[in-house]
């Protein structure tokens, strides 16, 4: 039942702000909202079940400080771009803005499912290896640092007049086009993986949630995207294309040769 009432929750959330967006046509919501979704549904899962197993309340804290982290960052980004590109074909209908924000509301919900899955049995939570606590939980904090270390410099990047029409190449995005959303994706699968001496049964399907998510940023709303944003900025640029050509698109690695 209770993953019923995180949905619902999910559900309300995104809904109420949805209205707000729309009827003020603004992006300034949006990824506010999908940080405060998190948020919202950690705290019901605390106050719900109590948890006091190492492993539980480990992820817990790790959503909450990436919700407070990356939601931050993205309210002080929006207030200064104003306008997020992606929604340029959707603000205007409300069944295509909405069906965004409704696709959001259930993915927080779907990504939230191995935490329920650890905070809910917590009992055997309580008799995980520290090991593999530790182990999962350093590759949670490579996740964060990279996709923090991407998001600050690009922030910074962005924040320069000079670098107004330009891409940005420097720094960990020299390796990758899209380091952030490799960091997050690398956070979500170490916070599953949290599970693995916990899943029974079924529970095994919370895995859906790190999966969704990847499918996501990679296929769905995330990359394809932002590709399709730079390529009307830059789509004329050769040094764009070259660009493009000698860098990964997700996982950071050494530049391709020319």
């Amino acid at each position: 039942m209770m993953l019923v009432y995180l949905l619902a929750a999910s559900l309300i959330i995104n809904g109420l702000f949805f209205i707000c967006a729309a009827l003020l046509k603004t992006d300034v919501f949006t990824d506010i909202t999908y940080a405060l979704s998190f948020t919202v549904l950690s705290v019901v899962l605390y106050a719900f079940y109590q948890p006091t197993s190492c492993v539980s309340l480990l992820v817990l804290a790790s959503v909450l400080l990436w919700a407070f982290r990356l939601g931050g960052y993205l309210f002080v980004r929006i207030l200064r771009i104003k306008v997020d590109h992606r929604f340029d074909d959707r603000r205007n209908s409300v069944i295509a803005f909405g069906s965004f924000w409704l696709l959001q509301a259930i993915t927080v919900w779907l990504v939230m499912l191995p935490i329920f899955g650890i905070t809910s049995n917590d009992a055997r939570a309580s008799q995980v290896p520290l090991v593999s606590i530790i182990a999962f939980g350093v590759l949670w904090l490579v996740g964060f640092v990279i996709q923090f270390i991407a998001d600050s410099q690009k922030f910074i990047f962005k924040s320069k007049a000079e670098n107004k029409d330009r891409f940005m190449n420097e720094g960990i995005w020299k390796y990758s086009r899209h380091p952030n959303y490799f960091g997050e994706i690398v956070m979500w699968w170490a916070l599953a993986l949290q599970g693995i001496f916990i899943y029974q049964g079924f529970q095994w399907l919370y895995f859906i949630g790190p999966v969704f998510i990847s499918l996501m940023l990679i296929f769905v709303s995330g990359i394809p995207l932002l590709a399709k944003s730079a390529e009307a900025k830059w789509g004329t640029n050769p040094a764009y294309h070259e660009y493009r050509a000698q860098t990964s698109l997700l996982i950071p690695l050494p530049p391709r040769n020319k």
